[in-house]
Order: C-alpha cells, then structure tokens, then sequence
C-alpha cells in the first residue's frame, strides 16, 4: 500500500477512529512497518463501523440498512463513489494494494447482523462460527497485508482468534447483559442450569461461575496453541498477533476469584502498550 496513494486525511481519520474505539488493535500496528500499518488500520476502522452500527441505532433496520450499504460498497453496487466516506476509501484501497479477499469482509458484515437483535447465541460451535468469520477473520487479513498466507498462518489465525474472540465475549458481558444480549452459548447456561434471566440480572452465582470458567478454560486452550504456532510463522506476520499477551492478561484477570464479571474493566493505554512492547521483544509473548 503505497504511501503516496490516496488521502491522507482518511488514513489520518482511520487511524484516529481505531485508536478511540480498538486501541488495543490500534497499539498493535505501532509494531509494524508504516505502509503495512496504514492497510491493517483500514481494516481495522471497517471492524470498528461494523461493530460499532449496533450502538449508532434504536432498531435493528436502520442498523441493517447501514450493512447493506457497506455490502454494497465492497461488491461495487452502491449508488455512488466512497470518497466521502474515509473509511471506505481507505478499505477500497487496502484491498487492491493487498489483494485482500472481499468474501471475508463480507462474511464479517454478515455475522455482525447478529449484533442488531437480542436472539441468544445458541451453541458453543455457534459462537466459534461467530468468532471465525470475525475476529478470526482479521488476524487472517492481517497476515495477508504482510504478504503471507499458508494452510500454517490459518491454522494459528484460527486458534488466535477464538482465543480473542471468547476472551472478548467474556469481557462484554456488563454491557451485553445491561441490554439483554447474550453472547455466552444457551447451550452453556443449560449445561450448568443457568438461566438466561440470571445474566441478565448481572449478579454472579456459582452456576454461572462454572459456565465462565468452562468459557475461559477454551480460551486459554486456544491460546496455548496459538503461543505454540507463532514458533512456524515468519517473522514479518508476528506483530499480527501481538494482542495474544493482551488476550493472555484478560484471562489471568478473569480467572481470579475476586474478578467480579459485571464490573466493567478498562485497561490503562499505558499498561497496553507496555505490554504489547514487552511482548513484542519475547518469543511467545510472554
């Protein structure tokens, strides 16, 4: 991705969107090398508008109306340019200096159809397709702005992700349950006899103590084969998955015994970046 190609405002303003919303993806990137940069924050800014339309509507049709638009865009049928949109301009970029795979993207704006209604996530293989064609997903386009791709980099694409992604719903869980949404697995809760209305009313039990502690045991499997994979990959596509240790902090945290999983928990930019940094100069990112 050329860096005297198209407008620098809306690299500026992809940029700036990430780092407000995904600054843990956004600190990722200072890894990387500038032009590779600019391509992962245009995804990056596309990831934050999808993941974002849920909050920006009342009612699922509005949220559905902004997706199409987005779908129309990456298969060239909406009516008019992008260059209004910096985001857009920037994504249409990317994946023609990248040669990025337009089916994945959208496949992303699909699952993320979900976002816009309170249906409850059914099955643990529901929410792992969930995760795959999302945060999975971009850890793969990551790798392939790097130039890279091999049966190799999926297979740790995979693994990372579903550790990230699960570590994710763990840590959404106030703000989902707050407005009745249910990303933890129904399949779960009934395993351990929980109750959906239990969630929702945001106080621990030792049912749902179990569920979340089967949740993270999966993502702490994941993780430990994604540290193990990283060992195979070029050195160049590392940085991708730089937020692995931000992912491995998460579960530590969440498997404490004083960890309330109604308490929102905001991690300080600092602590972010140090730890990212520290991970960066480590083999498996310890």
């Amino acid at each position: 991705m050329s860096g005297g190609e198209g407008n620098r405002e809306s690299a500026a303003f992809c940029a700036d969107l990430v780092r407000s919303h995904d600054f843990a993806r956004y600190a990722s990137t200072l890894f990387m090398p500038s032009d590779q940069r600019r391509a992962l924050l245009a995804i990056y800014a596309f990831n934050a508008e999808i993941s974002r339309v849920r909050e920006q509507v009342s009612q699922p049709l509005p949220g559905e109306m902004r997706l199409q638009w987005w779908t129309d865009t990456l298969a060239g049928t909406s009516h008019g340019g992008v260059e209004g949109n910096p985001v857009a301009a920037e994504l249409m970029l990317a994946i023609r200096s990248c040669r990025l795979p337009v089916e994945r993207l959208s496949r992303l704006i699909d699952e993320h159809q979900l976002d816009l209604y309170n249906d409850p996530m059914p099955t643990m293989a529901a929410l792992e397709g969930y995760i795959n064609d999302t945060a999975c997903a971009l850890l793969s386009l990551g790798a392939g702005i790097c130039g890279r791709q091999s049966d190799e980099i999926e297979h740790l694409a995979r693994h990372a992700g579903l550790a990230q992604g699960i570590a994710q719903v763990m840590a959404a869980l106030p703000l989902d349950a707050s407005r009745r949404q249910l990303f933890v697995p129904l399949q779960l809760l009934q395993q351990h006899g929980v109750g959906m209305e239990e969630v929702f009313a945001g106080k621990e039990t030792p049912k749902l103590r179990a569920v979340l502690d089967q949740l993270i045991a999966e993502a702490r499997g994941h993780l430990k084969t994604a540290l193990a994979l990283l060992s195979q990959v070029p050195s160049e596509v590392r940085p991708v998955f730089l937020p692995l240790a931000l992912v491995r902090c998460d579960l530590q945290r969440m498997s404490r015994a004083d960890n309330d999983p109604f308490k929102p928990h905001v991690t300080s930019r600092l602590r972010t970046l140090w730890t990212l940094w520290r991970a960066s100069r480590s083999r498996e990112f310890s």
